[in-house]
């Protein structure tokens, strides 16, 4: 048996009608509908193609599962976790207070009051930026993060520790995308929403058997 006209080490096992020459499996693979422009008349593009789609769509559905798992590392530290707590307070009670009010309406929230913080750092000034329409819950959001200081779970406590801006931006960050993986990408729904709800609730229900402090 001929060798592969690409690699000229293993056996050719495959008729290419793309390059009208002989292939192993492998080169087959790694050059089908890269390098090749595969007719669909193809036998082992007709075998493969399917089984090539499920494993995108998984890597697709694998990596908001991931991104999950990386904000939730830097949620778990105690001081993060507080600042948390402030930042989505406002949008579950405006979610409690408007049914309408939708998981694209938050992230949007989110995102203005992570733009302007970012904007706080620099004191270049961008003309029209004063005439751009505000965001009413973005505004609350950011001014309960520039209100927010961390106290601590002690009785006897030094003076309330504030929150470094890179530290406020950085947590925005990994809430949008919390927000963005709760929604699956079906902003005008509440299952974002929802969650800060339960979420709430949850915490309401613990600070009634123990002592947990929740936000203001």
């Amino acid at each position: 048996m001929a060798k592969c006209s690409r690699c000229q080490q293993r056996k050719a096992k495959r008729r290419c009608p793309g390059l009208r020459n002989d292939l192993c499996p492998l080169c087959c693979g790694l050059l089908r509908e890269k390098e090749v422009t595969c007719p669909p008349t193809c036998r082992f593009l007709a075998e493969h193609k399917p089984y090539q789609e499920k494993r995108i769509l998984e890597k697709k559905q694998a990596a908001p599962a991931r991104a999950g798992r990386r904000q939730d590392d830097f949620l778990k530290d105690e001081r993060i976790a507080w600042l948390a707590l402030n930042i989505e307070a406002p949008l579950k009670e405006i979610g409690e207070r408007n049914p309408s009010f939708t998981d694209a309406e938050a992230i949007l929230a989110l995102e203005y009051a992570k733009e302007k913080l970012a904007k706080g750092r620099s004191i270049l000034l961008i003309p029209g930026e004063d005439r751009k329409p505000g965001n009413e819950v973005g505004e609350a959001i950011f001014q309960s993060v520039e209100n927010c200081k961390y106290e601590g779970n002690v009785i006897l406590t030094a003076a309330a520790e504030s929150y470094k801006s890179e530290e406020k931006v950085r947590c925005l960050d990994r809430l949008i995308l919390a927000a963005k993986t709760w929604a699956r990408e079906n902003y005008t729904g509440r299952a974002y929403i929802d969650h800060l709800r339960e979420q709430f609730a949850q915490i309401a229900e613990m600070s009634r058997t123990s002592k947990v402090i929740t936000p203001r």
